[in-house]
């Protein structure tokens, strides 16, 4: 009973709970459930260099801020933890003042990657390509998008994607995938046009990671 310190690190043991500081900041707090009996927590075993990470009680899914796509040519998601090995990109009735598709970037601290990609998308009456990014086919100013690209880390750095989604006149649907890898982590991502000229003018665009 009681409270004990780990002076040289300052780890805090109480009666029912352990609190662990951060590196840098803050601190993790492990506690025990207010009732009878014994819980085990079994963290992996050790198979390498990594991260566990425990971010919530029933999820270990992180849903970033939505941001309106009314203006700009591009819109970032900066500062993607890199023990992320999955990312979920949601479009929500998103549209552009041109006709050029959709293309999605991702980066790491050194910057936007735009090259190096193998990547294609389509529909029911064609498909295209692009090495620039990760390309989502609609090429109708007067078209707005809503679907998902999910993009997956196969091994090290290198990451590949899938979509699928439909055109506001519900008279399209359409899909692809991709590949491309990342001297480093990857921390960003970007969501553009494949000219980089076309502005956004209405929708919403969130992501999720995991």
């Amino acid at each position: 009973t009681g409270t004990i310190t780990n002076n040289v690190n300052n780890v805090l043991v109480t009666a029912n709970s352990i609190v662990i500081p951060g590196s840098t900041s803050g601190s993790v707090t492990l506690v025990s459930a207010a009732v009878a009996g014994s819980s085990i927590v079994t963290l992996p075993a050790n198979m390498g260099t990594g991260t566990v990470a425990v971010q919530g009680v029933s999820t270990n899914i992180v849903t970033g801020t939505a941001q309106n796509s009314t203006s700009g040519t591009s819109i970032d998601f900066p500062s993607i933890p890199s023990w992320v090995r999955r990312i979920t990109i949601n479009f929500y009735e998103n549209s552009t003042n041109g006709s050029s598709n959709r293309l999605v970037q991702i980066g790491t601290s050194s910057g936007i990657t735009t090259s190096g990609y193998l990547s294609s998308g389509g529909y029911g009456g064609g498909a295209t390509s692009s090495t620039t990014g990760f390309l989502i086919w609609i090429d109708s100013a007067s078209y707005a998008l809503t679907g998902q690209m999910v993009l997956t880390l196969l091994t090290n750095n290198t990451w590949i994607s899938s979509h699928t989604g439909r055109v506001s006149n519900g008279q399209c649907a359409f899909g692809g995938g991709s590949s491309s890898s990342l001297g480093a982590a990857l921390d960003r991502i970007r969501i553009t046009t494949v000219n980089g000229t076309d502005v956004f003018d209405g929708g919403t665009i969130n992501i999720m990671y995991e």
